[in-house]
């Protein structure tokens, strides 16, 4: 299964996510937009898959991929703060029909390639 979730301000399922902050380790910014938006806490360190551009959205913008295996994380509360409509969990093989196309395109690189393309 794969976390997605739907925000309030923008339609369709994306990964879990966001900015990391000035001065913050990429790291931390995970744990903190995980427990945010989706009331997930890490036990363990995460995988790193990988580091992707984003440039066609963002100028100078990179995504940072991670994996987290069930029994890596525990729930948590979450203080989304209105920002998160929806949590949902799916089969990766089968996402909901407003699954981001982007979201779509990472999973599908993760699940069917051992290539994945550098750009998000």
């Amino acid at each position: 299964r794969v976390l997605l979730v739907r925000h309030v301000y923008t339609s369709g399922w994306y990964l879990p996510g966001g900015g990391v902050e000035r001065g913050e380790p990429a790291r931390l910014a995970l744990e903190r937009e995980l427990e945010e938006e989706a009331g997930v806490a890490l036990v363990d360190p995460p995988i790193l898959i990988g580091v992707f551009s984003n440039h066609r959205v963002f100028p100078n913008d990179h995504v940072i991929l991670y994996q987290i295996p069930f029994g890596m994380w525990e729930s948590c509360e979450s203080n989304s703060a209105g920002e998160i409509a929806e949590v949902g969990w799916f089969d990766p093989t089968n996402l909901p029909p407003d699954a981001t196309p982007g979201t779509r395109r990472r999973l599908a690189a993760l699940t069917n390639s051992p290539n994945l393309d550098d750009y998000w």
